[in-house]
């Protein structure tokens, strides 16, 4: 089986199309590990097109402040991504404010092999797992050989050798596929579909080969200036939509 593996669209729907029609044909099932909206500006269309194609779904702590949830204070992110989150609140039809309140913030996908989770899997919604301490302490946390993790936006893996020595943050190679090797543990992050943060503008994504045992790291270009038009058309935070151009 093949798994296209998406994390943090923001809203990005020009990211998204790219980054399926590139992917066309070359996944039997996506996995969505959260933030499909905030700061961008076409969330209802996000919502549309990952409600067709998700087999697995979780929330990020953009989908919860949108939604007006409990689970995070909207206080704790900084103006413009408040400001991002409520207009990305209020555009939302309302059945999809329902669904996104009931999206679980982890999964395991089975018992031993992988697991999904936005953040981490000791702080599923907040924690930036991005150092080898963190990783050590939260593969304590579970049993699963592959944990795939979204919420900082940079394609990183992080590696637990089968002498227990930890390498990475690890930046991928394009091109050259990570071979998951018995004995070892990973956290892969695919990157941000809507919003790189890792200095390469174009669109993240990764796909996971169970059969061949190996994952593969991808970018995509986006016309990133339809994007940030239609951010300014709703007068979305300047910062935000300069941000696009620079992948940070």
């Amino acid at each position: 089986m093949r798994v296209l593996v998406v994390s943090d669209i923001h809203s990005n729907i020009i990211a998204l199309d790219a980054v399926l029609a590139e992917a066309a044909g070359a996944y039997d099932a996506v996995w969505n590990l959260g933030d499909t909206i905030g700061y961008g500006p076409r969330p209802n269309e996000c919502m549309v097109t990952m409600q067709r194609i998700s087999t697995e779904w979780i929330a990020g702590n953009h989908d919860l402040a949108c939604i007006g949830s409990k689970k995070v204070d909207i206080n704790e992110f900084n103006q413009d991504a408040r400001t991002a989150n409520i207009w990305n609140g209020k555009q939302l039809e309302p059945h999809y404010l329902t669904f996104l309140d009931t999206l679980p913030i982890a999964i395991p996908i089975n018992p031993d092999s992988h697991y999904i989770v936005h953040g981490s899997p000791l702080d599923p919604v907040w924690e930036y797992l991005l150092a080898p301490q963190q990783a050590y302490v939260n593969w304590q946390a579970i049993q699963q050989q592959i944990c795939f993790i979204g919420h900082s936006h940079v394609q990183i893996f992080i590696r637990q050798t089968q002498n227990k020595s930890i390498d990475g943050p690890l930046v991928p190679t394009r091109g050259e596929p990570l071979q998951i090797l018995p004995g070892e543990r990973y956290f892969i992050n695919p990157g941000s579909v809507g919003q790189p943060r890792d200095g390469d503008a174009r669109a993240a994504y990764a796909i996971l080969d169970t059969d061949n045992q190996h994952i593969e790291f991808c970018r995509v270009k986006y016309d990133i200036t339809m994007t940030q038009r239609q951010m300014q058309e709703h007068r979305l935070p300047e910062m935000l939509v300069r941000r696009l151009q620079y992948g940070r």
